[in-house]
């Protein structure tokens, strides 16, 4: 491995043009669905969870092994990260055994930490802040239904939450329009620059693409979701959206709060796309943070890079 370690932690650490050639190569792995290419043979890939998981854990785990390569599952309590061994210390003994790691953890701040006293990559599986590989395996779900992303209109409806806040980062790399409907009360809680409004049809008007999350995550059980009714996805919000519009959710749905069973079972809905995708677009990450370790990746995908 190089000086030049290729962490995948935040959209906004990645060039533009190389999320788009990782997009690309997302689009041509998901052809290759049925005889994928052994690019990942004798690399190894540690996951590690500090909450449970269905698509993150699946999606990694299988991505890894289709493409030859193997994995090494933990969750917090059965390793040292965080406990009585310092980050770097774990840092340093993973750069010796694997190429790379994966986290689904909650603190940001200690992944980064991590990366820092890492000599392989480590990929954000999804934190409190930001959610990466969801949004570009959205990115693959959307230019399969509608085309090229640039010039299209999203809409996100509900709270505002890591995978929103990818969003927004998202939109300004592929060039997309945002529009934001939440409550007035968490407009604050949005990163600067974000088009946001209280007017979930204002937001849905031309719309072609509806999105939304569930409004209780995992940790906040308890949580009151009155203020959040007036944003449900339903069949009248879809009416305001365009003809051939589609609905989207990063799953699990709480039924059926967040969005109606009209519509999470309509034909304009794309979840198990959406959760297929997950499998195509970290192939494609994986693909480029790996590369520096011997990864055979196709000509045609020149990663561009800083």
């Amino acid at each position: 491995m190089g000086k030049n370690v290729r962490h995948f932690i935040d959209l906004d650490d990645v060039p533009p043009e190389t999320l788009k050639a990782i997009l690309s190569h997302a689009h041509e792995l998901k052809k290759q669905k049925f005889n994928p290419p052994q690019i990942f043979h004798g690399l190894s890939l540690a996951m590690v969870f500090d909450k449970r998981s269905t698509r993150t854990r699946m999606s990694f785990e299988i991505a890894m092994k289709q493409l030859g390569g193997h994995t090494v599952v933990m969750n917090m309590e059965e390793m040292q990260l965080g406990g009585s061994e310092s980050i770097e210390s774990t840092a340093n003994v993973l750069s010796r055994y694997v190429d790379g790691i994966m986290l689904r953890m909650s603190d940001q701040a200690m992944m980064v930490e991590l990366s820092k006293h890492t000599q392989i990559p480590v990929i954000n599986g999804m934190t409190n802040e930001s959610h990466p590989c969801q949004i570009m395996a959205d990115m693959l779900t959307i230019e399969e239904k509608l085309g090229p992303i640039e010039g299209k209109k999203v809409a996100w409806f509900g709270d505002s939450n890591n995978v929103s806040n990818t969003f927004i980062q998202a939109s300004k790399i592929f060039g997309f329009e945002l529009v934001l409907a939440l409550p007035e009360d968490l407009h604050g809680k949005v990163p600067a620059g974000a088009d946001v409004t209280a007017d979930a049809k204002a937001a849905a008007k031309d719309a072609d693409v509806l999105v939304t999350d569930t409004w209780v995550s995992l940790g906040q059980e308890g949580k009151t979701i009155e203020k959040f009714q007036p944003y449900q996805v339903n069949a009248d919000l879809m009416t305001t959206a365009k003809d051939n519009a589609i609905f989207m959710h990063c799953l699990p749905i709480h039924e059926w709060e967040e969005v109606s069973e009209e519509v999470a079972k309509s034909p304009a809905s794309v979840i198990y796309d959406e959760a297929e995708n997950r499998l195509h677009a970290q192939k494609a990450i994986l693909a480029w943070c790996l590369e520096e370790a011997g990864v055979s990746v196709q000509d045609s995908f020149d990663f561009a890079d800083e």
